[in-house]
């Protein structure tokens, strides 16, 4: 499949992002040899059902060490994106959507309540606090969750509706924490 990419919003938002201090590297296309990662098919399939929505996928590095944003950082990058979608001139709707899990490959549940209520108070600072070594392997993907909520509370946004499920898969709490949010 090919889709569409707001070109035009793409390079704002870079020269925008290297404005505010951050570091991007930019793909022009995936090659045809290649697919899109499984973070953009689930959105692609399952939010768009295939449609042709221009996107800008944003790529944060949440699991390969060394350079994973720290928490705080993933707090300033969601609020810097929310400021440039906010600023950028016309009359388009603009979404900001993330994809990733929970926690996971081993289901910590106190971890997964506690962002999910950090959110619902806009207690950004919390998110901001978390201890990198809470975001290791697959629960790195939390890193979104945060950019995300940042960028929400940013403008202003509420969270008008969650769900968590705490998927195990064995006894001995491997698995995944799902989570679901939108903002509103």
């Amino acid at each position: 499949m090919v889709y569409p990419c707001d070109g035009k919003l793409a390079l704002g938002l870079i020269e925008q992002l290297v404005a505010h201090g951050f570091d991007i590297s930019a793909v022009k296309e995936i090659p045809a040899s290649e697919a899109e990662g499984h973070a953009y098919s689930f959105v692609h399939h399952r939010y768009y059902h295939g449609a042709a929505v221009p996107i800008i996928p944003v790529f944060l590095n949440t699991y390969n060490a060394p350079n994973q944003p720290t928490p705080k950082r993933c707090v300033e990058f969601g609020r810097a994106i929310a400021e440039i979608v906010k600023a950028y001139p016309g009359d388009q709707r603009i979404g900001i959507m993330a994809s990733g899990g929970m926690s996971h490959f081993r289901v910590e549940e106190e971890l997964d309540r506690s962002i999910f209520d950090a959110i619902k108070r806009h207690d950004i600072d919390f998110l901001g606090a978390l201890k990198p070594y809470r975001l290791l392997a697959g629960s790195s993907e939390i890193r979104n969750w945060i950019v995300a909520a940042a960028a929400a509370d940013a403008v202003g946004l509420e969270m008008s509706w969650d769900a968590y499920i705490p998927g195990y898969r064995t006894l001995g709490l491997s698995g995944t924490g799902l989570g679901f949010a939108r903002w509103s």
